[in-house]
């Protein structure tokens, strides 16, 4: 009797160490989704590709943190806080510069149907943060029928300053000038040889 409670005890303290040495318990329950976009966000993916994708890279579901850093001179609870708010934000969209990979423009999908909408209410922190950081922030209504020219003509509305930018950019010499020449120490005197 005594050897049964002895295995017993054995075999609960293996059964606890293996439970400790494994996944404690949590299983895995995903299943791989059958897409990666909705079908609104792939059909407005494909009308930015086609009106900007020549010149701009298309990040699709960018943190807001990935956008934007706290300024230095920020003290740390407000530096904290602003972190915290920004990395649960999310932007659908943003388009990148193909050279350096710098963010030109962030691009939100606003959708009235449902019980809330998706993004539907303007996201204040969002948008303050972006107009802080210099980034313009592009806030487009889910409709159909729209054309590449539409979404085109959107988005360059948004980059006017990013395009003066450019431009200013373009006026600057990109090399540098020849330095002014100095006068320099003549070979021969130009006085008189002494006799």
């Amino acid at each position: 009797m005594e050897l049964a409670i002895i295995l017993m005890m054995l075999l609960i303290v293996v059964a606890l160490g293996a439970i400790k040495l494994s996944d404690g318990g949590v299983a895995f329950p995903f299943r791989r989704k059958p897409q990666l976009f909705t079908p609104v966000e792939h059909s407005f993916l494909n009308l930015i590709e086609q009106a900007m994708g020549r010149e701009f890279r298309i990040v699709c579901r960018v943190r807001l943190n990935d956008l934007v850093a706290v300024r230095q001179s920020a003290n740390k609870k407000t530096a904290s806080q602003a972190i915290s708010r920004a990395s649960s934000r999310q932007l659908d969209f943003v388009l990148v510069d193909k050279h350096d990979m710098s963010p030109v423009l962030a691009i939100d999908l606003v959708h009235s149907q449902g019980k809330d909408g998706y993004k539907s209410q303007k996201d204040w922190f969002v948008t303050g943060a972006l107009d802080a950081a210099g980034l313009p922030h592009a806030r487009i209504k889910v409709k159909s029928g729209y054309t590449v020219d539409d979404i085109r003509e959107c988005l360059e509305n948004k980059l006017i300053p990013y395009r003066r930018l450019q431009q200013k950019m373009a006026q600057l010499p990109t090399h540098n000038p020849e330095p002014p020449k100095r006068p320099t120490r003549p070979v021969r005197s130009s006085r008189p040889a002494a006799a």
